[in-house]
């Protein structure tokens, strides 16, 4: 093929698989040509054995039909084409053994690359293990960036406990006192944060936001309608509601709307987090914090191609996105 472009093997080399040099134009367009015209497909085994690495770069997710790791795999992947990687997404379904599971995997078929989008678990055994393969996935050669701090370096800082404050403060400001909380899975760091940074918002405040009021539940939106219709059952005198994902509170507007005839916000605000794109479409609109999520997935990878330094990254900013499911509490409910 080189000689069919009238190039140096090297070159056609450089252009067809990366490398340190760069090639001017003039001769990539003739190797690529060359290459269409020849119909050359790129032994991406024979490359790896010669590289001891692909160009794959594995995303690890828990899933893939959430929005929020929908935005994150969009960013990687706007990342990955700039520097001519190839995204490969694993979806755990929020299973640690099977996150442990796909990185043995991804490091037997010589993955050059690792994202980890999932949140982790709090327990330590799992935890341990988890980094045990990290730690073998690195000694062969592949690199390691996490989305969000769980004790793996590189990562990009996602602020979920400083989100969760803002969205408690802003209820706090509307004069809601009597609060819910429709949180993810109890076994998650990242629900841990959240839930953190409204209670330390609410004790800031000087609020109570008692166990009873907090439900955890499967971030999906059958999951938040069903906590929801809990947390109303054992407390009706709730003003506000607060979902850990917009994709739980859409569950909850549900709930409230046409299982349980409130009125949103009338009656009762309802605030969501990750301001994915349907947000802005539910009615009423949803009033969320937004966290940068495809900057995230494309800040991870670039991570990866630049081969930085944990020190070299400055925490992605959030910000509440008042909508229209959120107003004033009219006086309604004590704390």
């Amino acid at each position: 093929m080189a000689e069919h472009a009238g190039v140096s093997i090297a070159t056609a080399s450089r252009v067809l698989h990366g490398g340190p040099r760069t090639v001017g134009e003039e001769l990539r367009h003739k190797v690529e040509g060359a290459a269409r015209e020849l119909g050359y497909v790129s032994n991406a085994p024979a490359q790896a054995l010669a590289r001891s690495s692909t160009s794959v770069v594995g995303l690890l997710v828990h899933d893939i039909a959430d929005p929020y790791f929908s935005a994150i795999a969009a960013g990687a992947m706007r990342a990955a084409k700039r520097h001519r990687l190839m995204v490969m997404i694993a979806a755990t379904a929020g299973d640690p053994e099977l996150e442990i599971e796909y990185v043995r995997g991804l490091r037997a078929q010589r993955a050059r690359a690792l994202v980890i989008a999932g949140s982790g678990s709090v327990d330590r055994d799992l935890t341990q293990r988890f980094t045990a393969e990290l730690d073998a996935f690195r000694s062969d050669g592949g690199q390691v960036a996490c989305i969000g701090e769980r004790g793996i370096e590189p990562f990009v800082p996602l602020d979920h406990g400083g989100g969760a404050e803002i969205a408690a403060t802003e209820l706090w400001r509307l004069g809601h006192r009597r609060i819910g909380v429709v949180a993810g899975p109890a076994g998650l760091l990242t629900v841990h944060r959240r839930l953190a940074g409204i209670r330390a918002a609410w004790a800031r405040l000087g609020g109570e936001l008692p166990d009873s009021r907090v439900v955890f539940t499967d971030f999906t939106r059958s999951g938040g309608r069903e906590a929801t219709l809990g947390l109303f059952a054992a407390d009706a005198g709730v003003t506000a509601v607060l979902a850990l994902s917009d994709v739980m509170a859409a569950g909850v507007l549900t709930a409230l709307q046409d299982d349980l005839g409130r009125a949103v916000p009338e009656e009762v605000s309802v605030i969501g987090f990750d301001d994915v794109p349907f947000a802005v479409d539910l009615r009423p609109s949803l009033t969320t914090v937004r966290l940068p999520l495809e900057e995230a997935g494309e800040r991870a990878v670039q991570l990866i191609a630049d081969g930085a330094s944990p020190a070299r990254q400055a925490p992605l900013g959030v910000a509440l996105v008042a909508r229209g499911s959120t107003a004033p509490a009219g006086g309604a409910g004590g704390g």
